[in-house]
């Protein structure tokens, strides 16, 4: 039995709905090339990645804190805010298994809407209840899409697969990473621009 999360309410019936629909989400799903062939690969992930997830997160933490202007994020007076990036790890440590089961659901649509609500000041901070900035920047939770994914090729590797395996399945965290990001963006976008 999985020990619970703090702040972790994927599933919750208190969820506000997303904004974007399932039939928006199949669009842009076709905008991103993602198909059957990626969620595939995402599963075949799980198991690769599962046990991986504490070394994965060292070398995310890594990048982030080594950036003065990411780690802000975090930050309280110009210091990080130590148990915030602690609760922030365990639900991202979830969310490595989240984005692996790849299970495209409304439960899934509405917790992407939550997640993006506590990266934006309407809901920043609130979870943990914490002092810290009010806001990620969108220029950084954009961004990184590039090093979380990129670092993540050589845990994907660890395990035997083929080189061609290996591309699929980071070619298919690729796409759900962009997928995800573009939806917790939905706050950062003026109404009707989405």
């Amino acid at each position: 039995m999985t020990k619970a999360i703090a702040g972790y309410t994927y599933g919750a019936p208190t969820l506000a709905r997303s904004p974007v629909s399932l039939e928006d989400f199949e669009r842009m799903k076709k905008s991103v090339l993602f198909g059957d062939d990626d969620v595939a690969a995402l599963r075949e992930s799980l198991a690769i990645l599962d046990d991986q997830r504490e070394a994965i997160l060292d070398v995310w933490y890594g990048f982030v804190g080594s950036q003065p202007h990411l780690v802000a994020s975090f930050s309280h007076n110009g210091a990080p805010t130590m148990e915030y990036l602690g609760a922030v790890r365990r639900r991202f440590s979830q969310w490595i298994l989240d984005t692996a089961r790849a299970e495209y659901d409304q439960r899934w649509l509405d917790y992407q809407h939550e997640i993006g609500l506590r990266h934006h000041r309407t809901k920043k901070n609130q979870t943990d209840g914490v002092s810290a900035a009010a806001i990620v920047p969108f220029r950084d939770l954009f961004a990184l899409v590039f090093p979380v994914t990129f670092t993540l090729r050589p845990f994907l590797a660890k395990r035997g697969h083929s080189a061609e395996a290996v591309e699929r399945m980071y070619n298919a965290w690729l796409k759900s990473c962009l997928l995800q990001v573009t939806l917790w963006s939905h706050g950062y976008v003026k109404d009707g621009d989405f």
